[in-house]
């Protein structure tokens, strides 16, 4: 009888497979599988854009301003760039004319602070009509001149206090003074206007060069009141007293004559009498 063969061990393989992973733990190849979902979702998230980003761009472009036109383009041919051109010709003839008038204010005056203000003023005028023809440059434009009825008549009045104001005297200072007062008034309302058209117009150049104009009236005018308050409007209102006092001398003179001549008529008179009653 053959003798019996004890049974085979059994292969081994499958549990050292199963040795080498544990259970619960994912296979390899899962995430290489993970990452080509994400790899997709982010496809999809570059082909649609998110609906919030888009609506807060929008909103960005509902809040920016819109965007500026050059003036050459449409301003200059806009009424308000031809009223702004026509002021400016008409402030160039101002200037112009006002330094016609200076030296005549500056010859009749009395003191000599308000000789030299008017000396000085005159030596502005030149600069301003010069920065004014820059103006008329930086817009493209050349400078002209246009009647200005305003400041004809302005500086007419200032001829007629020459005229009417006596030679030498604290009054005709103070009378001169505010005849060139107005003169600046007209000049420092018309610059202010101008710049604030400028800017308007988006003419920045012209403004600036305007406004440095417009800082110098404004100077002058509180230099003019200036020397009136410290001296001149003073001196001029002593003068009319002193004018007071030499007409009550006038009068007391011309009753003293009065008096003297009605003495030496009763002095004649008594001696007529004096005579008839010898004879």
């Amino acid at each position: 009888m053959a003798e019996e063969q004890p049974p085979l061990p059994k292969k081994r393989a499958t549990a050292k497979s199963s040795a080498a992973t544990p259970k619960g733990t994912v296979a390899k190849k899962a995430p290489a599988t993970k990452a080509k979902a994400d790899t997709k979702t982010s496809a999809d998230k570059k082909q649609t854009p998110n609906k919030t980003e888009e609506n807060k761009q929008d909103e960005k472009t509902a809040t920016q301003p819109a965007e500026k036109v050059s003036v050459s383009e449409t301003s200059k041919e806009g009424p308000l760039y031809k009223f702004f051109t026509d002021a400016l010709k008409d402030i160039y003839f101002a200037e112009k004319h006002i330094l016609e008038a200076l030296p005549k204010m500056q010859r009749a005056a009395t003191t000599e602070e308000l000789q030299e203000a008017f000396e000085d003023h005159h030596l502005m005028t030149q600069k301003q009509i010069s920065r004014l023809e820059k103006v008329f440059k930086s817009i493209d434009e050349s400078p002209e001149a246009k009647k200005c009825d305003a400041i004809i008549g302005i500086v007419k009045e200032s001829e007629n206090i020459i005229k009417e104001t006596e030679e030498g005297t604290m009054t005709r200072d103070a009378a001169l003074i505010i005849a060139a007062q107005k003169v600046e008034h007209y000049e420092i309302a018309t610059y202010g206007g101008l710049v604030a058209l400028a800017e308007t117009l988006e003419l920045y150049k012209a403004a600036d060069l305007l406004q440095t104009t417009l800082d110098e009236e404004e100077q002058t005018d509180r230099d003019l009141t200036d020397i009136a308050e410290t001296s001149i409007n003073f001196n001029a209102s002593e003068e009319d007293e002193e004018g007071e006092n030499d007409e009550d001398y006038d009068d007391e003179d011309y009753d003293d004559e009065d008096e003297d001549y009605e003495e030496d008529e009763d002095y004649e008179e008594n001696e007529d009498e004096d005579e008839d009653y010898r004879h």
